[in-house]
């Protein structure tokens, strides 16, 4: 009997655990960037933070490095759902909601604390919730700041020294007119299919952030780095909306909070780094530029400005330049 019983009670919590375990929900998080940039070590923090917060019972597991599919795939992914949370640079989203094309402007944010002022505020909350209109519920700013140049012919410190070159572009709009305007060639392409294209020669150059010059090895297949700062980026992390609206609400609110504190981190984490990579950078060899001639790359793409305003109007502008202030 009492071995009856005792196997009975096994059998009972064994149930028990088995019931409690699926009861947890998990939650698929995607990103392209490569796991040593600091997207992946902050959705790790993203992580903890929501399972800390929800008692064990939302759990996070990460994706990174392009392995469920580039941007717009993953960014697909979210909107049918067989993606629950990924995060991608701003310009991933211009096609589905131009206003945000306003935010990669060339030139739009004159430093990093003008950009947090505006994402942060009122006007960066608005632009994030008009994500909802197309099927996901955006949850944060991260960051994948200003972008500067590299490339494998020559130091660029002028405008005359983009013309010619094939050059990798995300698929904003905006960035592509930029890139025309400075007479290059430019080419969208995903960044998981962009360390081949420099090695191989298929393009010449590229512009992101620092830290993902360095986490994604371009100096490796580059020779010159140009600080041209031309643009911010921001990175937004997205929610499929279904699937946020089906969380209890205060599991919505752990993964917003969660969010925008792993949000903070990333940011501050890619300050820190910055100075520190571009000493490595330029130990490894790689020729740094430094003396930019920013004021005549701005008179030269300032165009841009205007075909987005005539696609969308001046209230986006207006606003981010009222709020940088």
């Amino acid at each position: 009997m009492k071995a009856t019983i005792k196997a009975f009670t096994f059998a009972a919590l064994t149930a028990l655990s088995m019931t409690q375990a699926q009861a947890a929900i998990e939650l698929k998080l995607a990103h392209a960037a490569p796991d040593s940039d600091t997207q992946q070590v902050a959705a790790e923090r993203f992580a903890e933070l929501v399972k800390e917060r929800t008692g064990g019972e939302v759990e996070v597991k990460i994706f990174g490095n392009s392995v469920l599919g580039g941007d717009q795939q993953m960014i697909a992914g979210v909107r049918s759902g067989t993606i629950d949370i990924e995060m991608s640079g701003n310009p991933n989203f211009a096609g589905l909601v131009p206003e945000l094309g306003a935010f990669d402007l060339p030139y739009i944010f004159g430093d990093r604390e003008q950009a947090y002022r505006v994402l942060d505020g009122e006007v960066g909350q608005n632009a994030l919730g008009l994500v909802e209109n197309v099927g996901m519920k955006g949850l944060a700013f991260w960051e994948v700041g200003f972008r500067a140049m590299t490339n494998s012919k020559h130091p660029i410190r002028t405008p005359d020294d983009v013309k010619g070159l094939v050059m990798r572009t995300n698929s904003n709009k905006s960035l592509i007119e930029a890139f025309s305007l400075l007479g290059a060639n430019p080419v969208p392409m995903p960044i998981g299919e962009l360390y081949t294209a420099l090695e191989t020669r298929t393009v010449d150059a590229q512009d992101h952030p620092i830290g993902i010059v360095w986490s994604a090895k371009f100096h490796e297949v580059q020779k010159y780095l140009s600080l041209t700062n031309q643009a911010y980026t921001s990175l937004i992390m997205v929610m499929n909306k279904e699937r946020f609206d089906d969380l209890a609400p205060e599991y919505q609110q752990a993964v917003l909070s969660a969010a925008r504190e792993a949000g903070q981190y990333q940011r501050e984490l890619n300050v820190e780094q910055e100075k520190e990579i571009i000493a490595q950078l330029r130990a490894g060899g790689m020729e740094i530029e430094e003396n930019v001639d920013t004021a005549a790359f701005q008179a030269v793409i300032k165009p841009t400005w205007d075909t987005y305003i005539e696609a969308n109007g001046r209230e986006w502008i207006d606003a981010i330049t009222a709020a940088a202030q």
